[in-house]
């Protein structure tokens, strides 16, 4: 498998260390590189790779690299491309987590790290090939079971995930958030627990009611585990965890709705 990838440092000498080592992998393929934050971004938009090598603590903190390159990508890509951050330091690895980043490499960049990377990538891909296939040869998609006679009652909407003859039943109110991945959809529940849907996030948006509620391309969010809205970060917090959800212009009026909401229960400001 061949994966073309840019470099965005602000450093050309580290560009040119890291290149030197990914031009040792024939599945690595180069197209660019970018030396600050503005040009990072349009490098991407105008390539559209599928890996950008990233560094996040500048040595010219003028090129504004950082983390937040990676926000103002869910502003236009559906599909944000695997981030491999390049950095010297380890103590920024815990935040870059919360990205979701595909890696987190220490520079200068070494072989095995890319051999590494290389066969992560390819395990993720013959995965998702492979589900794929099982997806459609047992035509086994995530149902939903909501007997009107329980909703009625006040019982909680339960959902069921069917995979190869597997039942997995998960509580609507369990639900923290439901992120996309592809054509897929990630659930996140209050347990710490991930599990993966294959049905896109707009499915859900159309089945899934109060409290939940759409705030980016990539995040559907139940509003009763929201702890903390950020408008300025364009960020959500969630309740007992370091995660944080953006949101997105385009999805800003239900934001507004979450915080007017707050507002109209049993609320005290200080």
């Amino acid at each position: 498998m061949k994966y073309s990838y840019i470099i965005i440092d602000d450093n050309q000498e580290s560009v040119l260390k890291t290149k030197a080592v990914a031009d040792c992998f024939s599945e690595l393929d180069f197209v660019a590189s970018a030396n600050n934050y503005e040009e990072g971004i349009n490098l991407i938009l105008e390539q559209n790779p599928q890996l950008i090598f990233l560094e996040i603590d500048p040595l010219d903190t003028a090129s504004n690299l950082s983390l937040s390159l990676i926000n103002e990508l869910h502003r236009y890509l559906k599909v944000i491309p695997k981030i491999i951050i390049t950095t010297r330091k380890k103590d920024l690895a815990f935040e870059a987590i919360k990205y979701e980043v595909t890696d987190y490499l220490i520079k200068p960049l070494v072989r095995i790290d890319l051999v590494k990377l290389i066969l992560k990538l390819n395990k993720s891909q013959t995965e998702n090939v492979v589900d794929s296939e099982e997806s459609v040869i047992q035509e086994e998609k995530p149902i939903f079971i909501a007997q009107p006679e329980s909703i009625n009652q006040g019982q909680s909407l339960t959902l069921c995930i069917k995979s190869y003859g597997d039942h997995r039943y998960i509580a609507a109110k369990d639900i923290c958030y439901l992120r996309a991945d592809n054509n897929s959809t990630d659930i996140y529940l209050n347990n710490g627990e991930m599990i993966t849907a294959f049905k896109t996030l707009k499915h859900f948006e159309g089945v899934l009611s109060y409290p939940f509620i759409r705030i980016h391309n990539s995040y559907i969010v139940n509003r009763s585990y929201i702890s903390r809205i950020h408008s300025g970060n364009s960020v959500c917090y969630i309740k007992n965890s370091p995660v944080k959800l953006p949101f997105s212009k385009s999805y800003k009026k239900n934001i507004d709705l979450i915080i007017s909401e707050f507002a109209n229960g049993n609320y005290l400001e200080i």
